[in-house]
């Protein structure tokens, strides 16, 4: 089990276990509602086999009341060449992770989530330090993060993705924001 000494430290950090399934997808629809209206958050079947493939690398912040406030899902992969263009669907094999590589040598963040009303307490940071610890603690050589340039679909005859990107980090668009801290 997993601890922080971030400002959420009532929480505990530990790994996802089969009965955390549901409350994730509860999580999912609170804290990306315009995803969820699409059908795209995590499903059953996708979280189960997050957990038979790789179970140390999925993790949950639970309150001390057993409420989910944050998931993060990741898996190992090796890219060839290094940092090779992909898509998620590619890496994470459509969510399933059935492509997850237990010899690669990077831990892809394929998903992180906060409950709105816990956002901005330190709780994603306390995710990406258990990933990154367990990324140590396997010897891998890098962490990679996916992350989806939400709403980018109204933008796009406009901006190619990096000038989106570079427009949201610059503060001259409101879009993304935990993958920025």
């Amino acid at each position: 089990m997993l601890n922080s000494s971030h400002q959420a430290t009532h929480l505990i950090i530990r790994n996802t276990q089969f009965e955390d399934i549901s409350k994730i997808i509860d999580l999912q629809k609170q804290s990306f509602p315009y995803l969820a209206r699409y059908g795209n958050i995590w499903r059953r079947e996708e979280l189960t086999s997050h957990l038979n493939v790789f179970p140390a690398g999925q993790f949950v912040a639970v309150e001390p009341d057993g409420t989910i406030v944050g998931s993060a899902s990741t898996l190992i992969v090796s890219l060839h060449p290094e940092f090779a263009d992909h898509t998620w669907k590619e890496i994470t094999n459509n969510g399933l992770f059935t492509n997850h590589n237990p010899k690669g040598d990077s831990l892809y963040g394929a998903d992180i989530s906060t409950h709105p009303k816990h956002r901005h307490e330190g709780i994603g940071s306390i995710l990406y330090g258990a990933r990154k610890q367990l990324a140590i603690n396997l010897g891998l050589k890098r962490m990679i993060g996916g992350g989806r340039l939400f709403n980018y679909c109204e933008y796009a005859d406009k901006f190619s993705p990096l000038d989106y990107a570079h427009k949201v980090i610059t503060g001259k668009m409101h879009i993304l924001s935990s993958h920025l801290s």
